[in-house]
Protein backbone atom coordinates (compact mmCIF):
# COMPACT_ATOMS: atom_id res chain seq x y z
CA UNK A 1 0.00 0.00 0.00
CA UNK A 2 1.39 3.37 -1.02
CA UNK A 3 1.86 5.73 1.93
CA UNK A 4 0.69 9.34 2.02
CA UNK A 5 4.32 10.44 2.16
CA UNK A 6 5.10 8.54 -1.05
CA UNK A 7 2.03 9.99 -2.76
CA UNK A 8 3.04 13.50 -1.66
CA UNK A 9 6.55 13.04 -3.07
CA UNK A 10 5.14 11.84 -6.38
CA UNK A 11 2.76 14.81 -6.52
CA UNK A 12 5.61 17.22 -5.84
CA UNK A 13 7.55 15.81 -8.78
CA UNK A 14 4.54 16.52 -11.02
CA UNK A 15 4.17 20.04 -9.63
CA UNK A 16 7.78 20.96 -10.31
CA UNK A 17 7.51 19.57 -13.83
CA UNK A 18 4.48 21.75 -14.57
CA UNK A 19 5.82 24.88 -12.86
CA UNK A 20 9.12 24.56 -14.77
CA UNK A 21 7.25 24.02 -18.04
CA UNK A 22 4.99 27.04 -17.56
CA UNK A 23 7.94 29.31 -16.78
CA UNK A 24 9.93 27.95 -19.69
CA UNK A 25 7.01 28.55 -22.06
CA UNK A 26 6.31 31.96 -20.46
CA UNK A 27 2.76 30.76 -19.95
CA UNK A 28 2.76 31.97 -16.33
CA UNK A 29 4.67 34.69 -14.45
CA UNK A 30 8.15 33.93 -13.15
CA UNK A 31 8.06 32.72 -9.56
CA UNK A 32 5.07 30.47 -10.14
CA UNK A 33 6.57 27.66 -8.05
CA UNK A 34 4.47 27.03 -4.96
CA UNK A 35 1.36 28.65 -6.39
CA UNK A 36 -1.75 27.97 -8.44
CA UNK A 37 -0.44 29.27 -11.80
CA UNK A 38 -1.76 32.64 -12.97
CA UNK A 39 -1.72 31.46 -16.56
CA UNK A 40 -1.84 33.20 -19.92
CA UNK A 41 -5.32 32.82 -21.42
CA UNK A 42 -7.25 32.69 -18.15
CA UNK A 43 -9.92 35.06 -19.51
CA UNK A 44 -10.49 32.84 -22.54
CA UNK A 45 -10.78 29.77 -20.32
CA UNK A 46 -13.34 31.59 -18.17
CA UNK A 47 -15.33 32.45 -21.30
CA UNK A 48 -15.36 28.80 -22.38
CA UNK A 49 -16.50 27.75 -18.91
CA UNK A 50 -19.34 30.27 -19.09
CA UNK A 51 -20.61 28.62 -22.28
CA UNK A 52 -21.19 25.29 -20.51
CA UNK A 53 -24.53 24.15 -19.13
CA UNK A 54 -22.94 23.50 -15.73
CA UNK A 55 -22.21 27.22 -15.50
CA UNK A 56 -25.44 28.48 -17.04
CA UNK A 57 -27.63 26.51 -14.65
CA UNK A 58 -25.57 27.25 -11.53
CA UNK A 59 -26.98 29.83 -9.14
CA UNK A 60 -24.51 29.22 -6.28
CA UNK A 61 -20.79 28.88 -7.00
CA UNK A 62 -17.82 28.21 -4.76
CA UNK A 63 -14.51 29.36 -6.25
CA UNK A 64 -10.91 29.51 -5.03
CA UNK A 65 -9.35 32.96 -4.39
CA UNK A 66 -6.34 32.65 -6.75
CA UNK A 67 -5.59 35.13 -9.55
CA UNK A 68 -5.95 32.46 -12.21
CA UNK A 69 -9.69 32.20 -11.45
CA UNK A 70 -10.37 35.93 -10.94
CA UNK A 71 -12.17 36.19 -14.32
CA UNK A 72 -14.44 33.33 -13.21
CA UNK A 73 -15.34 35.06 -9.97
CA UNK A 74 -15.97 38.43 -11.63
CA UNK A 75 -18.19 36.82 -14.26
CA UNK A 76 -20.17 34.95 -11.60
CA UNK A 77 -20.98 38.23 -9.84
CA UNK A 78 -21.75 40.01 -13.12
CA UNK A 79 -24.27 37.30 -13.93
CA UNK A 80 -25.96 37.59 -10.54
CA UNK A 81 -24.70 34.33 -9.09
CA UNK A 82 -24.09 33.90 -5.38
CA UNK A 83 -20.37 33.35 -4.83
CA UNK A 84 -18.53 31.73 -1.94
CA UNK A 85 -14.77 32.13 -1.67
CA UNK A 86 -12.58 30.51 0.97
CA UNK A 87 -10.83 32.64 3.55
CA UNK A 88 -7.07 32.23 2.92
CA UNK A 89 -5.79 29.20 4.82
CA UNK A 90 -9.29 28.71 6.29
CA UNK A 91 -7.92 30.77 9.15
CA UNK A 92 -11.19 32.08 10.65
CA UNK A 93 -13.96 30.23 12.54
CA UNK A 94 -16.29 31.06 9.64
CA UNK A 95 -14.01 30.02 6.75
CA UNK A 96 -15.86 31.29 3.67
CA UNK A 97 -16.61 34.75 2.29
CA UNK A 98 -20.15 35.36 1.05
CA UNK A 99 -20.15 37.55 -2.05
CA UNK A 100 -23.71 38.46 -2.94
CA UNK A 101 -23.88 40.71 -6.03
CA UNK A 102 -27.14 42.24 -4.79
CA UNK A 103 -25.49 43.69 -1.68
CA UNK A 104 -21.81 44.24 -2.56
CA UNK A 105 -20.67 47.84 -2.21
CA UNK A 106 -17.35 47.50 -4.04
CA UNK A 107 -16.57 46.87 -7.71
CA UNK A 108 -16.67 43.18 -8.52
CA UNK A 109 -13.05 43.10 -9.65
CA UNK A 110 -12.08 44.33 -6.18
CA UNK A 111 -14.57 42.40 -4.07
CA UNK A 112 -13.65 39.09 -5.71
CA UNK A 113 -10.00 39.24 -4.62
CA UNK A 114 -8.35 37.90 -1.48
CA UNK A 115 -7.48 41.48 -0.45
CA UNK A 116 -10.83 43.04 -1.35
CA UNK A 117 -13.22 40.45 0.04
CA UNK A 118 -12.25 40.95 3.72
CA UNK A 119 -13.29 44.62 3.44
CA UNK A 120 -16.74 44.10 1.92
CA UNK A 121 -17.89 40.49 2.38
CA UNK A 122 -19.09 38.75 5.55
CA UNK A 123 -17.64 35.40 6.52
CA UNK A 124 -19.94 32.42 6.90
CA UNK A 125 -19.67 28.87 8.21
CA UNK A 126 -20.98 25.84 6.29
CA UNK A 127 -24.16 25.72 8.37
CA UNK A 128 -25.01 29.23 7.10
CA UNK A 129 -24.42 28.45 3.43
CA UNK A 130 -26.61 27.37 0.56
CA UNK A 131 -26.08 24.18 -1.41
CA UNK A 132 -23.36 24.54 -4.04
CA UNK A 133 -24.25 24.04 -7.70
CA UNK A 134 -20.74 24.42 -9.10
CA UNK A 135 -17.25 24.34 -7.61
CA UNK A 136 -14.48 26.02 -9.60
CA UNK A 137 -11.04 25.15 -8.30
CA UNK A 138 -7.50 26.12 -9.15
CA UNK A 139 -5.07 23.39 -10.17
CA UNK A 140 -1.42 22.79 -10.89
CA UNK A 141 -2.01 19.66 -12.99
CA UNK A 142 -4.95 17.67 -14.32
CA UNK A 143 -4.85 14.19 -15.84
CA UNK A 144 -6.42 14.03 -19.26
CA UNK A 145 -7.06 10.37 -18.45
CA UNK A 146 -9.58 10.74 -15.62
CA UNK A 147 -9.68 14.29 -14.24
CA UNK A 148 -7.46 13.58 -11.24
CA UNK A 149 -6.26 16.92 -9.89
CA UNK A 150 -3.05 18.03 -8.22
CA UNK A 151 -3.09 21.36 -6.37
CA UNK A 152 -0.22 23.44 -5.07
CA UNK A 153 0.37 21.15 -2.09
CA UNK A 154 -1.09 23.03 0.87
CA UNK A 155 -4.23 20.88 0.97
CA UNK A 156 -6.71 23.71 1.46
CA UNK A 157 -8.87 23.03 -1.62
CA UNK A 158 -9.42 19.43 -0.52
CA UNK A 159 -10.29 20.57 3.01
CA UNK A 160 -12.72 23.20 1.72
CA UNK A 161 -14.59 20.65 -0.35
CA UNK A 162 -14.50 18.12 2.49
CA UNK A 163 -16.03 20.61 4.93
CA UNK A 164 -18.81 21.35 2.45
CA UNK A 165 -19.37 17.64 1.77
CA UNK A 166 -19.68 16.93 5.49
CA UNK A 167 -22.24 19.73 5.72
CA UNK A 168 -24.29 18.24 2.88
CA UNK A 169 -23.65 21.25 0.65
CA UNK A 170 -21.93 19.33 -2.15
CA UNK A 171 -23.16 16.00 -3.48
CA UNK A 172 -22.70 13.83 -6.55
CA UNK A 173 -24.86 16.41 -8.34
CA UNK A 174 -22.41 19.26 -7.66
CA UNK A 175 -20.32 19.99 -10.75
CA UNK A 176 -16.57 20.54 -10.24
CA UNK A 177 -14.56 22.44 -12.85
CA UNK A 178 -11.08 23.89 -13.17
CA UNK A 179 -9.58 26.45 -15.55
CA UNK A 180 -5.97 25.77 -16.52
CA UNK A 181 -3.33 26.39 -19.17
CA UNK A 182 -2.96 23.72 -21.84
CA UNK A 183 0.44 22.75 -20.43
CA UNK A 184 -1.18 21.85 -17.10
CA UNK A 185 -3.19 19.12 -18.82
CA UNK A 186 -1.11 15.94 -18.67
CA UNK A 187 -1.50 12.65 -20.52
CA UNK A 188 -0.28 10.62 -17.54
CA UNK A 189 -2.26 9.11 -14.72
CA UNK A 190 -1.51 11.20 -11.63
CA UNK A 191 -0.87 10.17 -8.01
CA UNK A 192 -3.75 10.77 -5.65
CA UNK A 193 -4.92 9.98 -2.13
CA UNK A 194 -8.34 9.09 -0.74
CA UNK A 195 -9.00 12.68 0.37
CA UNK A 196 -8.33 14.13 -3.11
CA UNK A 197 -11.26 15.06 -5.33
CA UNK A 198 -11.28 14.81 -9.16
CA UNK A 199 -12.75 17.41 -11.49
CA UNK A 200 -15.59 16.74 -13.87
CA UNK A 201 -14.61 19.55 -16.25
CA UNK A 202 -11.19 20.87 -17.24
CA UNK A 203 -11.19 24.02 -19.35
CA UNK A 204 -8.10 25.39 -21.09
CA UNK A 205 -8.03 28.36 -23.48
CA UNK A 206 -8.15 25.79 -26.30
CA UNK A 207 -10.39 22.92 -25.25
CA UNK A 208 -12.99 21.64 -22.81
CA UNK A 209 -12.69 18.16 -21.33
CA UNK A 210 -15.61 16.46 -19.62
CA UNK A 211 -14.95 13.43 -17.45
CA UNK A 212 -18.57 12.48 -16.93
CA UNK A 213 -20.67 12.43 -13.74
CA UNK A 214 -19.15 11.30 -10.45
CA UNK A 215 -20.34 7.94 -9.27
CA UNK A 216 -18.95 8.23 -5.75
CA UNK A 217 -19.71 10.79 -3.07
CA UNK A 218 -17.00 13.33 -2.40
CA UNK A 219 -14.91 12.47 0.63
CA UNK A 220 -15.54 14.46 3.78
CA UNK A 221 -12.88 15.17 6.36
CA UNK A 222 -10.66 12.14 6.85
CA UNK A 223 -9.24 12.76 10.31
CA UNK A 224 -6.38 10.28 9.91
CA UNK A 225 -5.12 12.20 6.87
CA UNK A 226 -4.92 15.55 8.68
CA UNK A 227 -1.60 17.02 9.71
CA UNK A 228 -1.20 18.34 13.29
CA UNK A 229 -0.67 21.88 11.98
CA UNK A 230 -3.99 21.73 10.15
CA UNK A 231 -5.84 20.79 13.32
CA UNK A 232 -4.05 23.57 15.20
CA UNK A 233 -4.53 26.33 12.63
CA UNK A 234 -7.95 25.69 11.03
CA UNK A 235 -10.76 26.38 13.52
CA UNK A 236 -13.46 24.77 11.37
CA UNK A 237 -11.80 21.38 11.72
CA UNK A 238 -12.54 21.47 15.44
CA UNK A 239 -16.16 22.46 15.03
CA UNK A 240 -19.09 20.20 14.09
CA UNK A 241 -20.76 20.93 10.76
CA UNK A 242 -24.45 20.64 10.02
CA UNK A 243 -26.21 19.68 6.83
CA UNK A 244 -28.15 22.24 4.80
CA UNK A 245 -31.88 22.49 5.10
Amino acid sequence: MTSLAEIDRAKQTVRHHVWDLLERERAAPAGVHGHIPDFVGKDTAADLLADLDAWKTARVIKCNPDRAQLPVRIRALQEGKLLYMAVPRLATPKPFYLLDPTTLTAPYDTAATSTGAPKVAPTVSPDEMRRIDLIVCGSVAISRHDGIRIGKGAGYADLEVALLADAGLVTTDTAIATTIHQSQLLDDELPHAAHDFPVGLAITPHEVLSFGPRRKALPGIIMTDLRPDQLDQIPALNRPTHGAE
